[in-house]
């Protein structure tokens, strides 16, 4: 099998151009611009297989991140949250032999510093990276429309990161699954997806993608043809299958391969030039968290496999990190609506947290009815609250 290009190629011909974002919950945008005499600058040498940060800890404020590309491939660098999820700031297009900064104004609290080179995949040298109080006075910069400008910025480069770690997920299960490696292929299967999930409202936008990757066997329509991680899932675990389910020929397995690591990079090229406004994103929240009301929770979504779970966090996930993106925004124009879904939020991760076994989760089937019962109850108790975050913000 020959899979695509690797969508960065076309990508590396802009190696002079460069985007620096500052989170809403540092201060605001932030030109990136060395910082001023305050500023406290950080080198980081970003290599093919080290991202080494000169340091380890700095002050609150303004903090200067200036990243030289010592290897061959164009790169980025990544400044996340706590979650490890949320992107805080990023600099990209870095190309070999050429230095760029990142400029945030930070406060307080624990991160994560990670280098991508090639711009694809996970990221090596993630490292914690904490920002200690310098007692320095830090508000939000900018009025509210640059914060919400920044808002998207972050939800943009969050959607792009997640979508490069779809990519080389989905390519590593393919890999496994054509060469009849089906226990790889089963242990690569829930966590590929939770990069999908994580984004899951974006890529429903895109017609016809969504169905050819992710249908479910219940919702195909008469002729229509199934492919997709559904249909790949069906054929890994035959025993859940319906009596007299033949497994798939290496011919299909092949098909089905290609054709989902295909619209993997077509989702990749998609995404690239996407704009987020402010209620896009707070209606993707509401959405993501109807897709675990709508399937997840019934255990419905993943009918063979069982890892549901791992989807519902993937969902969750997304949803949080949306809320997160605007609550600074939020906190401004009602208090009281961003306590309220801090602490929902919180409670429905820690009946998640309660099913966790090692990375991933215990397998939906293994749910006792309270324990199901319970974890939509909190769904509904987050849902009534995100259904009013929209209107909070733009009205």
């Amino acid at each position: 099998m020959q899979f695509p290009q690797n969508p960065t190629v076309s990508r590396s011909l802009a190696i002079f151009a460069t985007a620096a974002i500052s989170a809403l919950t540092l201060s605001g945008c932030v030109p990136n611009q060395p910082g001023g005499s305050g500023a406290t600058t950080i080198k980081v040498d970003s290599s093919a297989d080290e991202c080494a940060v000169s340091a380890a800890e700095a002050p609150s404020g303004s903090l200067v991140f200036s990243v030289t590309n010592s290897g061959d491939q164009v790169t980025e660098f990544y400044l996340l949250a706590d979650d490890g999820l949320r992107i805080i700031g990023e600099v990209e297009n870095i190309g070999p032999g050429i230095s760029r900064n990142l400029v945030v104004n930070a406060y307080p609290g624990d991160y994560f510093t990670v280098c991508k080179p090639g711009m694809i995949g996970a990221g090596i040298g993630r490292a914690a990276f904490k920002v200690t109080d310098s007692g320095a006075h830090l508000a939000l910069a900018g009025d509210v429309s640059e914060q919400v400008e920044t808002a998207n910025a972050n939800y943009k480069a969050y959607v792009k990161d997640q979508v490069e770690q779809l990519v080389t997920g989905t390519e590593a299960f393919a890999k496994a699954y054509i060469a009849g490696d089906d226990d790889a292929a089963r242990a690569l299967y829930a966590p590929a997806r939770m990069h999908w999930e994580r984004i899951e409202t974006v890529a429903e936008s895109f017609g016809d993608l969504d169905p050819r990757m992710d249908l479910r066997e219940a919702d195909l329509e008469e002729g229509q043809e199934w492919t997709g991680w559904h249909a790949i899932e069906k054929d890994l675990w035959p025993a859940e299958a319906e009596a007299g389910f033949e497994a798939y020929s290496s011919e299909k397995r092949n098909a089905l391969a290609d054709q989902l690591v295909a619209d993997t990079h077509t989702l990749y090229e998609k995404v690239q030039d996407l704009n987020y406004s402010l209620d896009q994103q707070t209606n993707e929240a509401i959405g993501l968290l109807d897709e675990v009301a709508s399937g997840k929770i019934t255990g419905e979504e993943e009918a063979w496999s069982h890892t549901d779970l791992w989807d519902f966090q993937a969902n969750i996930d997304g949803a949080r990190v949306l809320f997160e993106g605007v609550k600074p925004i939020l906190e401004q124009k009602d208090a009281e609506l961003a306590k309220t879904l801090t602490s929902e939020f919180a409670s429905l991760q820690k009946l998640l947290d309660a099913q966790r076994v090692g990375d991933g989760f215990r397998l939906y089937t293994e749910l006792s009815p309270a324990e199901i019962k319970a974890l939509s109850d909190q769904v509904n108790a987050l849902a009534e609250p995100l259904a009013g975050l929209t209107a909070a913000l733009v009205l």
